[in-house]
């Protein structure tokens, strides 16, 4: 019966290895097969007709790269990329100083009220007012058509926050304590001895930072009505959109790359950053994570 019942087991976790290999293929071809689809049609010529010359599948008959020439020549592209870049990086920068220094004072335990302050900083999160309010906010501030609007809104993520407080809460209470034997205060020990400790939180939450702005869609559209202020993603829903092309790149009837490459390169060139900054952060990133959720 043992034996049974072990052979019994061994072929249910085949059975299931493979479901899971299958599904896992099934996923995999389901995202390189649109990805493929961009790829080839932002390097396809026209062909003699005007149309791209490539079947749905198929590489083109010859490769240009004329639809990322005229993208990146263009003034408003450039400037949009520059616009997600300044956001991104100073955003994310802000975000990351803001988020440590909550998340370090919450984790101290011996901080006086310090349920109390978890609480209030957990009734926004739980109680949203919603987007009228933050609206007025930015209003009053003065901060439409300018970039610290969809900075500053967005400066503290309470989910972040207490993932980080937790990943600070598990740190040898001894280190600390050795630091202050040695006559360090806060401010040094979390300045120059919790950054080295804690860089696998540090990159992920950086990380969330960072797609979060470089995405930022809603934000820029709600309070952003300079158009030389839009960032990339605004940009591109304009030409994914438009039935003119020379407003955003220098298109006309003898250019070189068909309109949907134009579209198709935008998009790449788009998520290229975030694609290139995650394989050098994903080594720590199931440890920021994994070490981030336990309960402090």
């Amino acid at each position: 019966m043992e034996r049974v019942a072990r052979r019994r087991g061994g072929r249910y976790e085949i059975g299931f290895q493979v479901a899971v290999d299958a599904f896992l293929a099934l996923v995999l071809v389901l995202v390189a097969v649109p990805l493929l689809r961009v790829i080839v049609t932002s390097v396809a010529p026209l062909s003699p007709e005007g149309i791209p010359g490539f079947g749905f599948l198929f590489t083109p008959w010859r490769w240009t790269i004329e639809a990322y020439r005229q993208l990146l020549g263009h003034r408003s592209f450039l400037n949009a990329a520059y616009i997600s870049v300044v956001v991104t990086v100073g955003g994310t920068a802000l975000n990351l100083v803001l988020t440590m220094l909550l998340a370090y004072a919450l984790s101290v335990r011996s901080l006086p009220g310090r349920p109390f302050f978890s609480f209030l900083i957990l009734v926004p999160f739980l109680f949203n007012p919603g987007l009228i309010p933050t609206y007025l906010v930015v209003t009053r501030l003065g901060l439409i058509d300018r970039l610290w609007a969809i900075i500053l809104p967005t400066a503290v993520n309470i989910t972040n926050t207490f993932i980080m407080r937790n990943f600070f809460a598990e740190l040898p209470e001894e280190l600390k304590e050795a630091a202050r034997m040695d006559g360090a205060g806060d401010w040094h020990i979390l300045l120059r001895i919790i950054p080295p400790l804690a860089r696998p939180i540090i990159l992920t939450i950086g990380l969330y930072y960072a797609v979060g702005h470089w995405n930022e869609f809603f934000a820029p559209i709600l309070y952003l009505n300079n158009a030389k202020l839009q960032p990339l993603p605004v940009l591109l829903r304009n030409i994914l959109l438009a039935a003119n092309l020379n407003e955003y790149v220098e298109y006309d009837a003898f250019s070189a790359a068909p309109v949907q490459a134009l579209k198709s390169a935008s998009v790449l060139i788009t998520t290229l950053p975030m694609a290139l900054i995650y394989p050098w952060i994903q080594r720590y990133f199931t440890k920021g994570t994994l070490a981030g959720g336990i309960k402090g």
